[in-house]
């Protein structure tokens, strides 16, 4: 059972955020609102056409795709999408990798390191801009 209400704008851009690993306040700051209004949006059943345009440009998303946002329907991407590339049972966990683990997470850390500095460099430019 999804935790996202079918017709909740707000859960649904809150459930994003959180997807994407975004505190309300890095929200806010790119908005140029406060942590209490990006609260009061996920609390709210409807949002202004324009605020969603803005709040999904953030976000990195279409304002289509968080009206559409259903977590159920991203599970069974991600489930379905699956495969272990080996001749075990569907959907098993591959238990002898064919690469490096420790590379992996090497990867995943420069992938969020840079992530972190491309979230710093916006809000900078947000900064330089006022």
């Amino acid at each position: 059972m999804s935790t996202v209400a079918k017709n909740h704008i707000g859960r649904k851009i809150s459930r994003i955020r959180e997807l994407r690993d975004m505190k309300q306040e890095a929200l806010a700051a790119a908005l140029g609102v406060s942590q209490q209004t990006i609260s009061n949006i996920e609390n709210s059943e409807t949002i202004e056409e324009e605020k969603l345009q803005e709040i999904a440009k953030v976000l990195g998303v279409t304002a289509e795709g968080i009206r559409n946002f259903n977590e159920e329907t991203v599970l069974n991407i991600i489930s379905n999408t699956f495969t272990s590339h080996d001749s075990s049972t569907i959907n098993a966990i591959n238990i002898q990798p064919n690469f490096n683990p420790l590379d992996k997470v090497l990867e995943l850390y420069e992938r969020l390191l840079q992530a972190e500095k491309d979230k710093i460099d916006y809000l900078e430019r947000l900064a330089k801009d006022k």
